[in-house]
């Protein structure tokens, strides 16, 4: 069967996820992710699907960057908002990481996002700052925004993420 007009390529490759879900709860969420940046950790397989990667963390604070491509493009020629969703869950997940200790994972329990620009390949590499603005025992809260090469809001977001404490004596689930 021969190719379509215009026919275009992404191939992609990864490493194995599970040296970083192993050797990244032994680690501070802030230290994982600052081996993942220095590249002593590999990044989650989702990073490369999504010409992502994480460029800074400090304890409450996360940036991510991202290269649009075609390949992310909804019918009207911009890049799907799902896409967009899934860079500020990843960067506000990171922010809430930076807080936890060595063993504490999280979940997004809630997701809220604003559009206000679309992003093609012409809006140039796309940064994505997250900080956190509440951490409890049980959940946290965070905040984003997107911006264009140009340093113009492309979207803005807050989440709620479920803190994941391991079980202790006497209060195992």
């Amino acid at each position: 069967m021969a190719e379509p007009v215009g026919s275009r390529q992404h191939v992609i490759s990864w490493e194995d996820p599970g040296i970083l879900a192993r050797e990244g709860l032994l680690m501070s969420g802030l230290d994982c992710l600052r081996a993942l940046i220095e590249g002593k950790l590999p990044p989650p397989p989702a990073c490369s699907l999504m010409n992502f990667r994480l460029t800074d963390a400090a304890e409450g604070h996360a940036v991510g960057v991202m290269e649009p491509a075609e390949y992310q493009y909804n019918p009207f020629g911009g890049v799907h908002g799902g896409v967009l969703v899934t860079l500020m869950d990843t960067v506000m997940g990171c922010a809430v990481h930076t807080m936890l200790p060595a063993g504490v994972l999280y979940s997004t329990l809630e997701i809220k996002s604003n559009f206000v620009r679309q992003v093609s390949v012409h809006s140039g590499t796309l940064r994505c700052e997250g900080s956190v603005v509440h951490l409890g025992s049980r959940t946290a809260t965070a905040e984003c925004r997107v911006t264009d090469a140009s340093g113009d809001v492309c979207a803005h977001g807050t989440t709620t993420c479920l803190i994941l404490r391991p079980p202790t004596a006497g209060n195992q689930a």
